[in-house]
């Protein structure tokens, strides 16, 4: 089968029957994709991309005779793909699904176990925008993780000293797509001493506990899914939990956080802006901000807040982004001050731990 020209050309591999029904006709209903084929594991996937190679692969994690996280890992050492993982939502099942993510996924779709069909019709326009914002990313960026060591960021000698001056300095991060290999990125790079750093990820519920204990394992600081109340301390990362906003609040010289309800704010919950604003009004010129690869706008205003508050405030530069969408239109509003690569921004956030 060839495709139309100019239509996404997205392969679906999935051992159930029914999703590669439901998921082809959603996305066969978009003039501007075109599914190519939809297998039933990845060893049936390979021999039909040898013949024709897919834009976007909406793949499943568990399947037989290859699991989708192994056929990943050979897609993007051989010929890098953007993908997006149509995955269970389960507690047991969400360190999966990071791994997926880790590995260069672009993005998640969560399924239930029950009531499938359903949900993935409830979820076309999800889906939809996943895969085409899959087909724009910038799937080479997904390979790039930092690998220094804390050495090129500080000085050992240097960090007791500094340290007593961090007390009330406060860095806050925001992403999307791409974001959780870009937090793993810039976190797995820092010290044990650097500032209290607040993240909003747009991530669903369930997934965001998972991802930071992941990232704990993996850095020297600690990492944890923020919970209301939590101090903002050096040496210290806390993650909105998915589904709820983040907000940091201050009493004193002390940072502490509040996890909340409430409505989706840019279309998300937890919302970079909501943050944003908050450590504007809490921290103002003792924070730094940084909006990192995303689509949409999601932070934009909130960054500039923060920028008119005294805060230095960076973007992600567009060759490092999986999606130039959220530093673009940050850029474009007057919000940042300076745009750096993905790879100078621990330094960047460590520079402001010896201010």
């Amino acid at each position: 089968m060839s495709a139309a020209p100019g239509r996404i050309k997205v392969m679906v591999v999935d051992d159930s029957a029914v999703v590669r029904q439901v998921v082809t006709e959603m996305l066969q209903a978009d003039p501007c994709i075109e599914v190519i084929c939809a297998v039933a594991d990845p060893i049936l996937a390979i021999a039909r991309m040898n013949v024709q190679w897919p834009d976007v692969i909406v793949l499943d994690v568990e399947m037989p005779r290859m699991d989708g996280i192994t056929f990943l890992k050979k897609i993007m050492a051989e010929h890098p793909t953007p993908v997006v993982i149509c995955s269970t939502l389960a507690e047991a099942g969400a360190e999966t699904s990071m791994a997926a993510l880790a590995a260069g996924a672009v993005a998640i779709i969560t399924k239930p176990k029950i009531g499938l069909k359903q949900f993935l019709v409830d979820a076309s326009d999800d889906l939809v925008t996943a895969v085409k914002t899959a087909a724009k990313a910038n799937v080479l960026a997904l390979r790039v993780v930092a690998k220094n060591t804390a050495d090129v960021i500080l000085p050992a000698a240097a960090a007791h000293g500094a340290m007593i001056q961090t007390t009330e300095r406060v860095v806050a991060l925001g992403t999307s797509t791409g974001g959780t290999q870009a937090l793993e990125a810039v976190l797995t790079t820092l010290p044990r001493v650097c500032p209290g750093i607040v993240i909003v990820q747009h991530m669903p519920e369930k997934f965001t506990a998972e991802f930071a204990n992941r990232l704990n394992r993996l850095s020297q600081i600690m990492v944890k899914e923020a919970q209301s109340n939590d101090r903002v301390v050096p040496g210290t990362a806390l993650i909105a939990p998915g589904g709820r906003h983040l907000l940091l609040r201050r009493n004193g010289a002390q940072y502490f956080v509040e996890v909340m309800d409430g409505p989706l704010v840019n279309r998300h919950r937890p919302s970079v802006d909501v943050l944003f604003r908050s450590v504007a009004r809490s921290a103002g010129a003792n924070a730094l901000g940084v909006i990192m690869t995303g689509m949409g706008d999601d932070g934009a205003a909130g960054l500039l807040e923060m920028r008119k508050a005294g805060a230095l405030t960076l973007a992600q530069d567009e060759d490092s982004c999986v999606v130039y969408g959220m530093p673009r239109e940050a850029v474009k509003r007057g919000a940042v001050a300076r745009t750096v690569p993905l790879s100078a921004i621990g330094r960047e956030i460590m520079a402001q731990h010896r201010y």
